[in-house]
């Protein structure tokens, strides 16, 4: 699968604007077939940026990806490149 297959778009909530300022984590609609291993290489690929962990969460028939970056990626500058801050 393509990287930009698997992610789908960036949710600008307020739970994840929290969530990037207190955990550096960033939440993205992804596709349902992708696995964790799948989604960790395809931001670590779009965003070139090192991701330490991946949880993912299914509601609703979409799959939202829970995005933990390392801390020399602060998740808010992704957020800024992708015009959510």
């Amino acid at each position: 699968m393509e990287p930009l297959q698997i992610i789908k778009y960036p949710l600008a909530t307020e739970k994840s604007i929290r969530l990037m300022e207190a955990e550096n984590k960033l939440i993205f609609v992804v596709d349902t077939k992708a696995t964790r291993a799948d989604i960790k290489k395809a931001i670590e690929e779009v965003f070139k940026a090192k991701v330490d962990k991946v949880n993912t969460l299914v509601t609703n028939g979409k799959k939202r990806a829970y995005v933990k970056f390392a801390k020399e990626t602060p998740a808010i500058d992704i957020a800024t490149n992708l015009g959510l801050m």
